[in-house]
């Protein structure tokens, strides 16, 4: 049996991760887990206290996802399926970077990126085997996360997708490094 506390997080936090704040309604919420709202304010008391359990559930998920990247040894399959499997926590992500101006949002971002960000690099940077300062690196990583983020959605979060985008990424990045 599932805790209706987990459903109502779950929900949320792929509401969250495709709408934003925005989405977050608590009687749309109610309609969508089938639970009177009643249920959620008995939980979560209000609104904001719900935002920092689904902020909290995000770094859980970025330990689990942190642990398969330190599996990964190479960008293509290995990381581009992790990517695939938690496409959700991805958009939530995307959502904070949005966001990132409310303190909290922009706090929980750089926590999840140093949790889930390192073992991504590490694979990343060994994939491209390119002989690069480490100030070289963090920069075009930086550059290549922010336009990864403008470009995510449910849909293109695919193995063809990602595989495409990795590829063209490499291909720009290996050109800068010959110049």
């Amino acid at each position: 049996m599932i805790d209706s506390n987990d459903i109502w997080i779950k929900t949320g936090y792929e509401i969250f991760a495709q709408f934003g704040v925005s989405g977050l309604i608590i009687e749309s919420l109610a309609r969508k887990v089938g639970i009177s709202k009643s249920s959620f304010y008995h939980h979560f008391a209000d609104l904001e206290l719900f935002m920092e359990e689904l902020l909290h559930y995000h770094i859980q998920q970025s330990y689990v996802i942190a642990d398969k990247e330190k599996n990964a040894k190479k960008i293509n399959p290995d990381l581009i399926s992790i990517l695939v499997e938690h496409k959700i926590d991805l958009l939530f992500n995307r959502q904070l970077r949005i966001n990132r101006e409310r303190k909290l949002f922009y706090e929980t971002l750089n926590r999840s990126n140093q949790i889930a960000g390192n073992a991504f690099v590490m694979v990343w940077i060994k994939d491209l085997n390119l002989q690069l300062s480490q100030k070289q690196l963090e920069g075009i990583f930086e550059l290549a996360l922010e336009n990864f983020y403008l470009q995510i959605n449910l849909n293109n979060l695919n193995h063809l997708w990602l595989s495409e985008y990795f590829a063209n990424l490499k291909r720009v990045i290996c050109n800068f490094a010959q110049q």
